[in-house]
């Protein structure tokens, strides 16, 4: 379970990077040089703000996103009836797959909920079965029909 963070865990300097950064990443050689130098900061001292800020759990993680189906693959949100004494055992062994990203526990008799992202389309299903194999559950795929782009971003 998540906590909220206590009002002053964050500064200026950290408001200005988390905001920031929703907007992009330059795609640069010197990537962090390049992202620091509009924040007054240098490369170096953004990674650590950054690995300050998902230490503290302001982020959790931090990384590109790939659009898997502009590439050739795909995506599917999937759901699991997770036992609740085995829901730990469970989300860690789903976790482990590289393909997961996105693993929520919900109040719903469908309590678990991840995205899969796969290299080709039928890996969604070999990932699922997979999974399947691992954890003894069955895996329900709900496949996107159509995509929304909303452009969320978080004010810090």
């Amino acid at each position: 379970m998540r906590e909220t963070l206590p009002e002053d865990a964050l500064d200026a300097t950290d408001r200005a990077i988390l905001n920031t950064l929703q907007e992009g990443f330059p795609l640069v050689p010197e990537p962090y040089a390049a992202a620091a130098e509009p924040l007054g900061l240098s490369g170096e001292d953004l990674i650590a703000r950054l690995t300050r800020l998902r230490q503290i759990g302001a982020t959790t993680r931090f990384g590109p996103f790939f659009d898997a189906a502009a590439m050739g693959g795909a995506f599917c949100l999937c759901a699991m009836a997770v036992p609740p004494q085995d829901f730990d055992f469970v989300a860690a062994t789903v976790n482990a797959f590289p393909e997961v990203a996105h693993n929520y526990q919900r109040d719903h008799e469908l309590n678990m909920w991840f995205v899969l992202a796969t290299g080709k389309p039928e890996g969604i299903a070999e990932t699922c079965e997979r999974i399947e194999s691992e954890t003894g559950l069955k895996v329900w795929q709900f496949p996107k029909l159509e995509e929304f782009f909303i452009g969320f971003r978080v004010q810090a």
